[in-house]
């Protein structure tokens, strides 16, 4: 059976239901999910929950993508400027998540710690229905043309130990040195995707491992955007 190129498309709120599930199921995969929410009884119910709020963002303040029969999303964010912290990002975590959400929060510090100085897009989210992973790429490689159009390059986070094997790896992203998730998580990898013909540094600062005590969040800014676990 020969592999048919899926219809791309914008989505809107009317997806968010379906896309929320989409992602929970890929967060719930992902090495993060028992870091983030430790108790498996309600693990599913808190990612989901999550889910719902990123795509929210994404569609307000970014661009979320997805198939016409929404097996997969991205979510985008343009980040030519470095980002502004926004208060009311934390204020849903916690009016989404309840208890739950400090953890979610410690690795939104994290990642903003480590921003890109360099102007690119910042891939948020990407997920797919299982053995779907062919209309990810799909969704992705779309928005790559757009970039290399522009001559902009892409920046993603992977979690596991084999960042090379992860679809974005697939798509020319190149894995750059890991914040390490504290306490007991594992390796977020960085990845970077250059713009065409590219050969300028990337801005991506050096390995980091980051815990409660060396970036406590009373005393950090508050987390600048939404993104992927």
């Amino acid at each position: 059976m020969t592999f048919q190129e899926p219809v791309i498309r914008r989505a809107g709120t009317e997806d968010i239901d379906a896309l929320s599930e989409v992602v929970a199921d890929a967060l719930m995969a992902q090495p993060t999910a028992a870091w983030l929410v430790p108790d498996v009884a309600v693990r599913a119910g808190v990612l989901h929950r999550y889910a719902r709020l990123v795509l929210t963002r994404g569609l307000d303040e970014g661009q979320v993508d997805t198939t016409h029969d929404r097996t997969a999303v991205g979510v985008w964010y343009s980040r030519l400027e470095p980002p502004v912290p926004a208060a009311s990002w934390v204020n849903d975590l916690q009016r989404f998540l309840g208890p739950h959400a400090s953890r979610f929060a410690l690795l939104h510090a994290y990642v903003d710690a480590v921003v890109p100085h360099t102007p690119h897009h910042y891939l948020a989210h990407f997920a797919a229905r299982r053995g779907q992973s062919g209309a990810v790429r799909a969704v992705l490689a779309g928005y790559h043309r757009r970039l290399d159009a522009e001559g902009l390059p892409a920046y993603a986070e992977v979690s596991g130990a084999r960042p090379r094997e992860s679809v974005v790896a697939r798509l020319g992203y190149e894995p750059r040195s890991p914040v390490l998730l504290e306490p007991g998580g594992p390796a977020l990898w960085r990845m970077w995707r250059p713009a065409p013909g590219d050969r300028r540094p990337d801005g991506l600062s050096c390995r980091v491992r980051a815990d409660r005590s060396a970036m406590p969040l009373r005393r950090r800014a508050v987390p600048a955007s939404p993104r992927s676990p």
